[in-house]
């Protein structure tokens, strides 16, 4: 994949930003930040980095939100503010075993997704 001045800019964001994004943020952030970039353009570098599993999309009723790890990982999701926080789980052998056994099927990958609410001081 060819590495345009756009990509380079979605890129350089969503690795100094640890937030998931909407397509309209990063929209505005680059153009913020005088890194002038186009609507249209910045959906279309989304969905190409995302295909090439470069970032990755995580789809939410609202909207996708980008994020600029592309590897397997969980997410904690915060049901007050919306933020999603990474987080890397590593099950146990002996469960993935257990419930291959169970199922008749080969885990390859796995992502957990944890939902709470922000805590009162």
């Amino acid at each position: 994949m060819r590495v345009s001045r756009q990509r380079r800019l979605i890129l350089e964001l969503l690795w100094q930003d640890t937030d998931h994004l909407t397509a309209r943020e990063i929209y505005d952030r680059l153009n913020q930040n005088e890194q002038k970039i186009g609507h249209t353009s910045v959906y279309q570098n989304l969905e190409a980095l995302t295909q090439q599993g470069i970032i990755e999309c995580v789809e939410r009723s609202e909207g996708r939100l980008y994020g600029n790890i592309s590897h397997a990982h969980s997410h904690v999701n915060c049901l007050d503010t919306e933020q999603i926080i990474d987080v890397f789980v590593e099950l146990p052998p002996e469960l993935i075993a257990q419930i291959e056994e169970r199922t008749g099927t080969t885990i390859t990958d796995y992502r957990i997704d944890f939902f709470g609410y922000q805590r009162s001081p």
